[in-house]
């Protein structure tokens, strides 16, 4: 007997008072001509999972790869539907809007919506699970914004592009790009008209060597997507991880343009934030090279990432003074943004403890459950993100001294906010390491029951997960 695999989408609230938003000159306003100050933060790990996020390692396709055949095609398909049904609910809209936030980003993986084998042929299911949290947070009041985070080919070469490679090959064939611009068409077939949809980001982070190729299809996908729907406001993500609109033109028409503006002081590799007068100076010419483009042309600025990650007693008993420091370089770039008034999505809404204003228990299942395979994964620093590559350096920098010393080019290779460490690590150990950890991660899956997977899914529902106060205080807005 096959399971009940509906998913269960609540009907469409009343269209929003302020009809669809636009843009007017360097501000969003509704349709009563009132500005609109977009604050909230982005839902990574539902639809476009990250190692992360959830615990696994690598790659979400090459994860999913390692459970489908531990677990069975019936197994695999109950688990991933809890979790996507646990992991947003209503509670979670209400917590969220409680706060004061008006605007979740939306990540989402082409692959809830396509398959490589089959390209083109639109899977309902992916379509199904984004109204899902669209009309959710509709119902609370709050904006959303749909971002592409992970197109096929992979626009850029992280790990969060889901290509399980290095090498950004969206950029390399017109295929792939054709079918981002599909997937953009039908959904702006879908969503035409929706007034609780604050717009479009048609790309993530986008990393292109050339810098001319991604505003070709930046172009071309904005045609596209305006012949079906003229209305709704497109977001576009400056180039090389949205830091460089350098290259940019004039602005489209009724478009945002979005930097991400992520601090080294807020990582465990970066220097610990004092608040000192060089900090904040350092702060702040980050952050105006980053806009020197929309205050040019007069356009709208939406910061659509930003964000420390913060230590845990896992940490060392010095965990809470770290965080001192993660807050209050947090403050400092948000009072930057409040004084120039840029709207924003932090980094990010729910986890299993690096950066999450909610995050798993660590009593429950999930935790519980992978804690030696956690500890593992930091320990030998599979992740780039959030990590600690200190514990690991006494075997990479010699490796990444030689590189330096024979093929010095390196130095210079893109993206160039990377150092060779960082390359090092993408290739030996978010990758080849990687790899070898999925059947080992899978494992952790074995043999569970039906029960057993829902109470590892239900890990992620929002009453068994712990609210980061520090973090949500901080950034709630002062108007609520």
């Amino acid at each position: 007997m096959s399971r009940d695999r509906t998913i269960h989408i609540p009907p469409a609230p009343a269209p929003a008072p302020s009809g669809i938003l636009k843009v007017q000159g360097n501000k969003i306003i509704d349709q009563q001509g009132n500005e609109v100050m977009l604050r909230g933060a982005g839902l990574g790990g539902h639809l476009n999972q990250e190692n992360f996020i959830t615990g696994y390692p690598g790659h979400e396709k090459y994860m999913r790869r390692a459970l489908l055949k531990v677990l069975g095609e019936e197994k695999y398909e109950f688990f991933f539907d809890k979790f996507l049904e646990y992991f947003f609910t209503e509670k979670d809209a209400k917590f969220f809007a409680s706060l004061g936030f008006n605007c979740i980003r939306i990540p989402f993986n082409y692959r809830h919506f396509e398959d490589d084998l089959n390209p083109g042929v639109w899977l309902e299911r992916g379509f199904q699970w984004l109204e899902r949290i669209v009309n959710i947070c509709a119902a609370e009041g709050i904006y959303t914004i749909l971002d592409l985070h992970a197109a096929p080919g992979g626009q850029n070469g992280d790990w969060h592009a889901d290509t399980g490679v290095h090498l950004a090959l969206f950029w390399e064939h017109k295929e792939f790009q054709d079918r981002a611009v599909a997937l953009w068409e039908e959904l702006a077939r879908r969503f035409k008209g929706n007034t609780w949809i604050a717009g479009y980001n048609p790309l993530n982070e986008p990393c292109d060597e050339e810098h001319v190729r991604v505003l070709a299809w930046y172009e071309r996908v904005e045609a596209a997507i305006r012949k079906i729907d003229p209305d709704h406001i497109l977001y576009w993500d400056g180039n090389t991880f949205a830091a460089d609109l350098s290259r940019f033109k004039d602005p489209l028409p009724n478009s945002v343009y979005a930097i991400h503006d992520y601090s080294t002081f807020g990582f465990p590799d970066g220097e610990p934030y004092k608040g000192t007068e060089d900090q904040k100076a350092k702060l702040l010419r980050s952050l105006n090279r980053k806009i020197e483009y929309q205050l040019k042309v007069g356009s709208p600025i939406w910061n659509g990432e930003w964000g420390p990650v913060y230590a845990s007693p896992d940490d060392g008993e010095d965990w809470e003074k770290i965080n001192e420091d993660r807050y209050r370089v947090l403050k400092d770039q948000l009072a930057l943004y409040e004084e120039r008034k840029i709207s924003w999505s932090i980094w990010l809404y729910k986890d299993i403890g690096f950066q999450g204003m909610v995050y798993v228990s660590p009593e429950s299942a999930w935790i519980k459950r992978l804690k030696p395979f956690l500890q593992k994964k930091k320990r030998v620093a599979a992740d780039e993100w959030g990590c600690d590559s200190k514990t690991v350096s006494h075997i990479f920098q010699p490796l990444e001294d030689w590189l330096v010393q024979e093929v010095p080019g390196i130095l210079q290779r893109y993206p160039p906010m990377w150092k060779p460490s960082v390359h090092v690590g993408r290739l030996l150990r978010n990758i080849l390491l990687s790899e070898e950890l999925y059947p080992e991660y899978a494992a952790y899956f074995k043999d569970l029951s039906f029960e057993e997977l829902d109470e590892l899914a239900a890990s992620f529902k929002f009453e068994n997960c712990v609210q980061r106060e520090g973090l949500n205080q901080a950034i709630k807005p002062k108007s609520s």
